[in-house]
């Protein structure tokens, strides 16, 4: 079998550099480069990416050895459609490392053509080092290596206001653009750059938050053999991600014009404001999701498809979306109906085994930043409170007290202050003392939750249900 390059693989286009990506990275190269193109074959954008390698050690000569060329596998369902499909991905030009070859790096501010900036190097990518000079080659930070570069084109092309940067961050950050943008006037300031510059990069230059969301499992090890027999190549960088994308950057419709991502059929949105969007996804996505996996794993449920095709826990589930956080969130109603849906159609996936106890995973503090706040904004709307929200933190509080599930040992993991503040609160087994115990909790939540109107009672009696008649009662007695 030949090995994937553009020598073997002649099909493979080439594009106009426009866009240097901080990252090679499984996600970015699912998510971004195959965004980019869609929007090459919908639209006439015709760019390529230039990778560079944000870290010392990376995967860049990988890239170069096969050209920048690789495949994808997309999974998932699809208005309720099995879909696994495997595409060629060649809008990677080349890698640079720049550990290795600085000029190189430096000469990209150079191409007039180059337009935009993409990265993900982690949540803790974007961060300022003070011990970062200019005249490192390169910084070790990617806020640093960012301001290197932005002072080389500005010095290259003379201050021209054309030749400013388009930004895009997609480190999982909320407002990562303004934490970016933060960052690089931290080294304007250190390095005391000109005030040419300082105005340039505020003026021609623009740094966007961005949402990103699709999951991305990685490398198919599984099956890998069977993709390459499948494509006809030897391919080293495969990779597989959901069919579900979602893009959110808060840019105006300038930008948007310049990267019409969003007139290729994409799921990309130019928004005024990412924070909704965020919300969104914490809301609808992770909400759901927290309080499932306790609800699920209790019942006898180990995955979260299990859990939405059970004819009982698949009703909890939709409860507790459609039904009770849902009308929290301040998008248009068919907007969220539709988000939501595809998040249904995610949990579903055949193609994707997500284990309900790999999220339940440190799950108070879980429950208190994606359910907490949909808690009391229904109580506060519907004048009640949600059962199915209140059903999934009896079914966290009940996991915590440990024991068995049939042969299975429960082994909750969390702040070691949480398990045995648990243990103690279950040592004498009254449920409405457990439940007030935690509820008063205020190094978990940052407040008494006992003040909540009713929330104690009702807890207590979930937990008296679950601990004599099982979850599933428990599951019934409300949906």
């Amino acid at each position: 079998m030949e090995r994937l390059n553009r020598t073997s693989a002649p099909q493979a286009k080439t594009y106009t550099e426009k866009v240097i990506q901080f990252g090679e990275g499984n996600f970015l190269r699912a998510f971004i480069e195959w965004i980019i193109w869609k929007t090459n074959q919908k639209t006439d954008f015709n760019g390529s990416v230039v990778v560079v390698q944000p870290i010392e050690k990376g995967m860049v000569s990988w890239l170069n050895e096969q050209d920048g060329l690789y495949h994808l596998n997309l999974q998932g369902l699809q208005n309720g459609e099995p879909v696994d499909s495997v595409d060629l991905i060649d809008v990677i030009s080349r890698g640079i490392n720049p550990y290795e070859d600085f000029q190189a790096y430096l000469k990209l501010a150079e191409q007039p053509e180059m337009r935009f900036v993409i990265s993900n190097t982690t949540e803790a990518g974007i961060a300022f080092d003070p011990a970062c000079k200019l005249d490192d080659a390169p910084c070790a930070s990617y806020p640093g290596k960012l301001t290197q570069l932005l002072y080389h084109r500005w010095e290259h092309f003379k201050g021209d206001p054309s030749k400013g940067f388009i930004i895009f961050p997609c480190e999982l950050i909320f407002e990562n653009g303004k934490h970016l943008k933060e960052c690089i006037r931290q080294y304007i300031d250190l390095w005391k750059l000109p005030e040419g510059f300082r105005t340039w990069f505020e003026e021609s230059c623009g740094v966007y938050s961005t949402l990103v969301d699709r999951i991305v499992p990685g490398y198919p090890r599984d099956n890998a053999a069977q993709l390459c027999e499948r494509v006809g190549y030897q391919d080293n960088l495969l990779d597989k991600a959901e069919i579900f994308h979602l893009w959110v950057i808060e840019a105006p419709k300038e930008v948007a014009a310049e990267f019409p991502a969003d007139k290729a059929g994409l799921n990309v949105l130019f928004v005024p404001s990412e924070a909704p969007y965020h919300e969104r996804k914490v809301t609808l996505l992770n909400g759901p999701h927290t309080v499932l996996s306790p609800v699920g794993y209790l019942s006898g449920l180990d995955t979260v498809k299990e859990c939405c095709e059970d004819p009982e826990i698949g009703k909890y589930v939709h409860k507790v979306m459609f039904e009770e956080l849902l009308p929290t969130l301040n998008l248009p109603k068919e907007e969220l109906e539709k988000f939501a849906s595809d998040v249904m159609e995610r949990f579903r996936n055949p193609f994707v085994k997500h284990f309900v106890t790999s999220i339940m995973l440190n799950s108070f503090p879980k429950f208190k930043t994606r359910d907490l706040p949909g808690l009391k904004t229904y109580l506060e709307r519907k004048g009640e409170l949600p059962m199915g929200l209140v059903l999934g933190l009896a079914g966290i509080i009940t996991y915590y007290k440990g024991g068995k599930r049939g042969e299975d040992e429960i082994v909750p993991n969390d702040d070691p202050k949480i398990i045995e503040l648990l243990q103690n609160l279950w040592a004498n087994g009254n449920v409405n003392e457990v439940a007030q115990g935690v509820l008063g909790a205020e190094f978990i939540w940052g407040e008494d939750l006992n003040a909540i109107p009713g929330l104690t009672r009702i807890l207590g009696k979930a937990l008296a249900l679950i601990q004599m008649e099982g979850m599933r009662a428990a599951v019934k007695a409300i949906v």
